[in-house]
């Protein structure tokens, strides 16, 4: 398979961005730009990344606890800065409950290592999940090796020409309906006057 076309196929799928933070050989803070991350169960509670062995990040997960700090919106430089291109003023960090944070992400994910699996040119690193923090920020989207964001969504729009939409069809949420009823002697064909 020609490895661009791979990539291009892949980047048909939008995904969120995330910087995986955790500490280096030295007990310093570490973080890398992934886009590869996934949940995996609710019980018990696990996620998933998945790193290239050649980044930093791979060798230095292992056994050890890390964090999955999704991106907002506004945090493009961040995600640039551990992508391998340095931004100043750099990130602004947090002790995490298992390993560093990332100030003003759009929620964090905790974790301890559950599994680790040969993924090729990746390994897969599976993490409990031990604490979650969340903001209502919009979170920062990879498509087509470009940054987005989410932008406005028209709930409506799932109901364009419906006339089952629960705000402009036919009938509203409390629309009641009372069971016809033949009287003795009616025939079953029914009539309509408009």
């Amino acid at each position: 398979m020609d490895a661009r076309k791979l990539r291009d196929i892949f980047g048909q799928f939008a995904s969120g961005v995330t910087v995986i933070t955790c500490r280096n050989a030295d007990g310093e803070p570490h973080g890398a730009t992934v886009t590869a991350f996934t949940s995996v169960s609710l019980e018990p509670a696990l996620c998933q990344v998945t790193l290239t062995r050649k980044s930093k990040a791979c060798q230095y997960l292992g056994d050890e606890p890390f964090a999955v700090n999704i991106l907002g919106e506004a945090q493009v430089d961040t995600a640039m800065h551990f992508a391998g291109r340095p931004q100043v003023p750099g990130p602004v960090w947090a002790d995490g409950p298992t390993a560093p944070l990332l100030g003003g992400s759009a929620a964090t994910i905790s974790c301890t290592p559950w599994a680790q699996y040969d993924g090729g040119d990746h390994v897969i690193f599976i993490g409990e999940i031990v604490d979650i923090t969340t903001t209502d920020q919009q979170p920062l989207l990879f498509y087509r090796s470009k940054f987005h964001r989410l932008g406005m969504l028209d709930a409506a729009s799932a109901w364009a020409g419906c006339l089952d939409d629960p705000h402009n069809g036919w009938f509203d949420a409390s629309t009641s309906f009372t069971p016809l009823h033949r009287l003795p002697g009616q025939s079953a064909r029914a009539t309509v006057s408009l």
